[in-house]
């Protein structure tokens, strides 16, 4: 590569990596000598699947069967269970359908990026999903769709209820979340792919679920979201754990240590 097209491509790669990271911490990216991206160390492939900004991070040595980890949401964003995945051999892929409120269109377009990612790069036929946030709302809608290829569940601050996130009182993303549906708000009263009124699917096909969520959470809150999904999912028959943080918000997500959530991870991904 020319000296000129290097500083060319490096000045692309960065503008790139800011729209992809905004909102997130320490993020740590590097362009090796032949251009090829890198996160925190490892190599991470960057493209664009059906028009939406897709990122596989391929550990250094896959672990057996290439299990690996899908965020459809805020890439980067308190990454601990992520590097530690990373470092047990996981891929950890990142596809931004952050904003599409778990549309079915957006998961049709999440399961043939699923077709593309298993054969491509050989992973595991089940996938854990990792939904932060208003990723919560995709990754329960798209388990809901694809039971068969589900080994577990870890989500974080989780939207589980549009009526309590974003809400009828936040009017711009109320209608951002009809235009995605494509649905009036009338419709919405007769709304049912709300993640807590479709759980019988997932304990059905014994997707295990871990949460960890803030107690004093006031934009995802908690008793309106997960505290009913544990609750309907225990009276399910289903597997359902939930690390409540006494005094913390909707931020930080995640733990510090991640090692319980890693290890529900382990425990129920190794059968896969």
């Amino acid at each position: 590569m020319s000296k000129h097209i290097r500083i060319l491509f490096i000045i692309f790669l960065s503008v790139h990596i800011y729209s992809c990271t905004q909102k997130t911490e320490k993020q740590e990216w590097t362009v090796t000598q032949d251009g090829e991206m890198q996160w925190n160390g490892y190599i991470c492939h960057n493209f664009y699947y059906d028009g939406r900004k897709t990122l596989v991070v391929i550990p250094k040595e896959p672990a057996k069967g290439n299990p690996w980890i899908w965020r459809p949401a805020f890439f980067g964003a308190y990454p601990s269970v992520d590097m530690a995945l990373l470092n047990k051999g996981f891929h950890v892929v990142f596809y931004d359908v952050a904003h599409s409120y778990g549309n079915p269109k957006a998961v049709a377009s999440g399961t043939n990026l699923y077709n593309f990612l298993a054969n491509h790069y050989q992973l595991s036929p089940k996938v854990t999903l990792e939904g932060f946030s208003r990723g919560g709302l995709y990754a329960f809608n798209w388990a809901a769709k694809n039971t068969d290829k589900v080994a577990c569940m870890y989500v974080d601050a989780p939207v589980c209820n549009v009526f309590s996130w974003p809400s009828r009182k936040q009017q711009d993303l109320w209608a951002n979340l009809l235009n995605e549906w494509e649905l009036t708000d009338e419709e919405m009263n007769d709304f049912k792919d709300n993640p807590i009124d479709n759980l019988s699917v997932l304990a059905k096909a014994n997707i295990p679920i871990i949460a960890v969520c803030g107690d004093s959470d006031d934009v995802v809150p908690y008793k309106e979201n997960m505290e009913i999904v544990y609750s309907r999912y225990l009276e399910l028959g289903g597997i359902v754990e939930v690390i409540l943080k006494e005094g913390i918000g909707h931020h930080p997500h995640s733990l510090e240590n991640p090692e319980q959530i890693v290890d529900f991870i382990l425990k129920y991904q190794s059968y896969n």
